[in-house]
């Protein structure tokens, strides 16, 4: 009876309980002092709205990616930096809502601030857009460095989620500054066992990810 009770007022009050699937957890539970802004929350994004399915600002991975991000944590806490993710675990119902967006061609809100060089209707033969990505299966992560006084990122030498080669890790038309944000990026990601993919400096996958072949679709709540 008492347990009824107290479910019977978490509906009453508006509360509910979300189940993550076995092997995924809130990162903060694991790195409190982690720097959370999901892109896809908010409007700052190439699509200009929330996506579906980002119901609040909490990162979910996997508990041994968030794990492995922590030991990423700790090594750039003893230079003054941290951390700071811009996308995690992401469900299918946002990569399918990518889809329907880049079909819009006239749909060109922000064109100018992610994609200026790119016409839209390239979008999927380019790579940009596709129907499943590797954050739907909860390993990969999209990240920067900030510092850690004043919290402001470090300049890798193009905006995260820009379409075009200046995203590309190995870009040469940076400044050494930029090429050197870049590298201390890429060497303590993959000293704790990430794999980058190359044309995005900010994307990151666990090499000996969780689920590799399953692509998940519950909200994040």
């Amino acid at each position: 009876m008492k347990h009824l009770i107290f479910y019977l007022s978490l509906f009453i009050y508006g509360f509910s309980i979300a189940q993550l699937p076995e092997g995924f957890v809130d990162a903060k539970t694991v790195i409190p002092n982690l720097d959370v802004e999901l892109r896809y929350y908010g409007k700052n994004n190439f699509v200009g709205r929330t996506m579906n399915g980002y119901m609040v600002n909490k990162l979910i991975l996997t508990k041994s990616t968030a794990e492995a991000l922590k030991l990423v944590q700790e090594e750039l806490q003893i230079m003054n930096l941290r951390l700071k993710v811009y996308d995690g675990y992401r469900p299918q119902r946002a990569v399918d809502e990518f889809m329907v967006w880049a079909r819009q061609l006239n749909d060109t809100l922000k064109k100018g601030e992610f994609y200026p060089e790119v016409n839209k209707e390239d979008l999927f033969k380019e790579g940009y857009i596709a129907s499943k990505s590797g954050h739907s299966r909860g390993s990969t992560v999209d990240l920067t460095i900030i510092d850690g006084n004043t919290g402001n990122p470090l300049d890798m030498g193009s905006p995260y989620d820009f379409f075009g080669p200046i995203s590309w890790v190995d870009h040469e038309d940076l400044t050494e500054s930029q090429k050197a944000n870049r590298l201390l990026l890429q060497t303590v990601m993959q000293k704790h066992g990430f794999i980058n993919y190359p044309k995005e400096w900010w994307h990151f996958t666990l090499r000996n990810e969780l689920y590799p072949n399953t692509y998940f679709d519950f909200p994040i709540e």
